[in-house]
């Protein structure tokens, strides 16, 4: 199921531009000289994916728990119930109880963290710029952190999230580019677009864990079995020193 990541990264950076967009424009690139910029940039994205695979590790491995009570399958298919809810529960329903209001101070810290750094144009601000963004808030990012717990593993659940962030490279370069190239109109359909492919991407992972048989998509559990009604017959050793007598 990696390949769900990258479509969240790529689908996602529709909705990137729009959130972390801001962040991008206002990077303190060298706009005169290219070689210098193409590196600054690549800094920025590298500490973006850098922060996404310490999420997805973390992450990871509180799918690696679960799977270790044999919850491997139940887990896939709680995670894509619970993509489907997010997209169907109304938004105000979670304003109404504010779940990210416990960690509302790390989340302001981070956000004076960054603007102190957009203010620097050394080498490592555009890398601190870059993983300090990856761990704002991000509706997009809650969903791979979900693909990363139902993968089931540390390794795994990094390399989710790291692909989300590779997703969202080719457009959210283009941001720094261009700047604000898309349309209220484009980012409109593109907003209404993303709901159906989460949903679509909920109903593969609950597909995943009925366990149907269908390659790469909804494997079989792999599972031993042994027949009680195999006749286990007893080695016999032979005396070579009585045979040779």
């Amino acid at each position: 199921m990696l390949y769900t990541a990258l479509i969240f990264g790529l689908l996602g950076s529709f909705h990137c531009v729009g959130m972390c967009g801001p962040i991008a424009f206002l990077l303190p690139v060298d706009r005169n000289n290219n070689f210098k910029k193409f590196g600054q940039i690549f800094l920025y994205h590298f500490g973006r994916i850098l922060a996404y695979s310490i999420i997805g590790l973390a992450f990871g491995l509180i799918g690696k728990s679960l799977n270790l009570f044999g919850f491997q399958q139940q887990l896939s298919i709680i995670i894509g119930v619970l993509m489907l809810l997010v997209i169907f529960i109304p938004q105000k329903t979670f304003n109404k109880y504010n779940f990210s209001k416990p960690v509302f101070r790390i989340i302001s810290k981070v956000k004076s963290a960054l603007g102190k750094e957009l203010k620097k144009k050394t080498p490592d601000t555009f890398l601190t710029i870059g993983f300090l963004n990856g761990f704002l808030p991000c509706g997009l990012v809650y969903m791979a952190v979900f693909g990363a717990i139902a993968s089931g593993n540390a390794l795994q659940g990094s390399l989710y999230m790291a692909l989300f962030g590779i997703g969202t490279i080719p457009l959210m370069t283009t941001a720094i580019y261009l700047g604000n190239f898309l349309n209220a109109q484009v980012r409109q359909r593109v907003r209404r677009a993303i709901p159906v492919f989460v949903v679509i991407i909920g109903c593969l992972f609950i597909v995943r864990g009925l366990g149907l048989g269908i390659p790469y998509i909804s494997p079989k559990p792999m599972t031993e079995t042994v027949d009680a009604s195999y006749d286990c017959q007893p080695m016999v050793l032979e005396d070579k020193s009585i045979n040779n007598q």
